[in-house]
C-alpha cells in the first residue's frame, strides 16, 4: 500500500478505477447476459418453476428474489455507512463485500434449473456484494480528494466505469456471436460470468494499493452507536422534511419516478426475451445485447441534452417533460412485439434515462437546505431508491405472475410515471434556483 496525501493525482485515479473494475457487474449480469441466460433455461413454451413451495413464473421469481436484495441492501447501507464513518480498516470492508459480489458473479457458471436455490443464492449474494462495496468505495471519495476535485474524478469515474463494462460486453458479445449452437451460446454466457467475477477482483487490486486503510489512523472500537448512527442521520433528515416542503415535494415525486424508471431497466431484458417474436433464439440473444449496448451509448446523449434543456428550461419542468416521455413509452410498451419495435424503443429508453438519473440527482442537490452535512441526506435519497426498487420489482412481479405476462405490469409502471408528474408539478418551478 502507498501513503499518498489527499489529493494526489495517483490516488484519485485508483480510486476512479473501481468504477472500471465493478461496472462490468451491472452490464452483463443486472442487465444483459445474465437476462438472456436466465430465460434460455425455460423452454418457450413454459415459462414456470416450482420453487419455495410455490409456482412462480420465472420473470415474476427473479422479481422477487431482485426487490429481496434490494430490501436487505436498504437495511444494511445505512449500517455500513455509520461504521465506514467511524472505523478506520474500511478497506477491508470494501474488499469483502467486493470479493463476495465477484465470486457470487463466477458462482452464477453452474446456474440451472436442477439447482436453482444455489443458483439463486449465488445470484443474491452478487447483488449485496456489488452494492455493499458502492456504500464505502463513495465514502473514500471526501478522504482522497478535495472539495474542488470530488466533482471531476467522480465523472472520470461513470465515466471509466462505461468504458470498461462496454469493452466486456462486446468480449462477450463477440463469443456468444461465434458459437456454432446454442449449447455453445449457453456455455459462452456461462464463461461471461467468471470473466466479469475475474475482470472485477483482478482490476481493484491498483484501487486497493493505493487506497489509504480509512480515513482515521487508528481502528476505532465498534459500539453500538458507530453502528447504527446512519440510521440516526436518517432520522434527522426525515425530520428536516418536514419544515422543507419544495424538498419533501420532490422526494415524493423522485421516489415514484425512481420506483418505475430502476424497474424498467431491470425488467427490459427479460420483457424482450419473453415478448418480443424473435425469428430465433440466436436473434433472441444477439437482438437483446445489441439493445442493451443502444441504452448505454445513447444514454450519454440523453444526459448531454437533458442538461442543456435544463440549463434553458430549468430543472423541475425538464424532470416532468422526460417523465411526460417515460409515461407513453411504457403504455406503448404494452403493443410492441416486433424487433424493429424493441431496437426503437431501447433507443428511446436510452435517451430518457441517461437524462433521468442525472438530473434526479442533480435537481437534489440544488434543493438541499444550506448544510455541511450533505452525506447524511444523500445517504437517505440512496435508501429512498432502493426501497423505491423493491417496491417496483414487487407490483412487476406480482403482476407478471397473476395475469402471466409482463405487459400489463409495464402498463402498470405508466401509471407511476403520472403520479410523480403531477406530484413534481406541486414544487414550485424556481425552487432550484435558490
Amino acid at each position: 500500500m502507498k501513503n499518498l496525501k489527499k489529493g494526489d493525482k495517483k490516488l484519485l485515479n485508483a480510486w476512479a478505477f473501481y468504477d472500471w473494475a465493478n461496472s462490468v457487474y451491472t452490464l452483463t449480469i443486472a442487465s444483459a447476459v445474465f437476462p438472456i441466460f436466465y430465460e434460455a433455461l425455460f423452454p418457450k413454451n413454459n415459462h414456470y418453476i416450482d420453487v419455495f413451495g410455490l409456482h412462480l413464473k420465472n420473470s415474476a421469481l427473479i422479481s422477487f428474489i431482485t426487490a429481496f436484495a434490494f430490501l436487505v441492501i436498504s437495511f444494511i447501507s445505512p449500517l455500513l455507512s455509520g461504521i465506514a464513518d467511524y472505523v478506520g480498516n474500511k478497506k477491508s470492508f470494501m474488499k469483502f463485500f467486493c470479493y463476495v459480489g465477484a465470486l457470487s458473479c463466477m458462482g452464477l457458471y453452474w446456474f440451472d434449473l436442477e439447482n436453482i436455490y444455489v443458483g439463486l443464492l449465488f445470484y443474491f449474494l452478487g447483488l449485496i456484494g456489488y452494492w455493499g462495496s458502492l456504500v464505502f468505495y463513495n465514502s473514500y471519495l471526501p478522504d482522497i480528494a478535495f472539495d474542488e476535485q470530488q466533482d471531476r474524478i467522480s465523472a472520470k469515474g461513470y465515466s471509466l466505469g462505461y468504458i470498461g463494462s462496454v469493452i466486456l460486453l462486446v468480449v462477450n458479445l463477440i463469443m456468444i456471436m461465434g458459437a456454432e449452437s446454442p449449447e455453445a451460446r449457453m456455455q459462452a454466457m456461462k464463461y461471461s460470468f467468471v470473466m466479469v467475477g475475474i475482470w472485477w477482483i483482478l482490476f481493484s487490486q491498483y484501487t486497493y494499493y493505493y487506497l489509504p486503510k480509512g480515513s482515521k489512523e487508528t481502528t476505532q472500537k465498534l459500539t453500538k452507536d458507530v453502528i447504527f448512527n446512519g440510521f440516526k442521520e436518517l432520522k434527522k433528515v426525515w425530520a428536516l422534511l418536514k419544515e422543507d416542503v419544495p424538498l419533501r415535494r420532490y422526494l415524493g415525486g423522485f421516489f415514484v419516478s425512481s420506483m418505475a424508471v430502476q424497474t424498467v431497466m431491470l425488467v427490459a431484458t427479460y420483457f424482450g426475451a419473453q415478448e418480443i417474436q424473435w425469428s430465433s433464439e440466436e436473434e433472441s440473444t444477439i437482438g437483446l445485447i445489441k439493445c442493451i449496448l443502444i441504452i448505454q451509448l445513447v444514454a450519454v446523449v440523453g444526459a448531454y441534452l437533458t442538461s442543456k434543456a435544463s440549463a434553458k428550461f430549468g430543472n423541475i419542468p425538464a424532470l416532468i417533460f422526460i417523465n411526460i416521455i417515460w409515461a407513453v413509452f411504457c403504455a406503448l410498451a404494452y403493443f410492441i412485439t416486433l424487433p424493429m419495435h424493441f431496437y426503437v424503443m431501447a433507443t428511446v429508453a436510452g435517451f430518457v434515462m441517461g437524462g433521468i438519473q442525472a438530473l434526479s440527482r442533480s435537481t437534489y442537490s440544488k434543493l438541499l437546505p444550506e448544510t455541511e452535512d450533505t452525506t447524511s441526506f444523500f445517504s437517505f435519497y440512496d435508501v429512498a431508491e432502493k426501497i423505491g426498487i423493491v417496491i417496483g420489482m414487487c407490483v412487476y412481479g406480482i403482476v407478471d405472475q397473476i395475469t402471466g405476462s409482463p405487459r400489463a405490469a409495464i402498463v402498470i409502471l405508466a401509471v407511476f410515471f403520472v403520479t410523480a408528474i403531477f406530484l413534481l408539478r406541486r414544487i414550485p418551478k424556481n425552487a432550484t434556483s435558490k
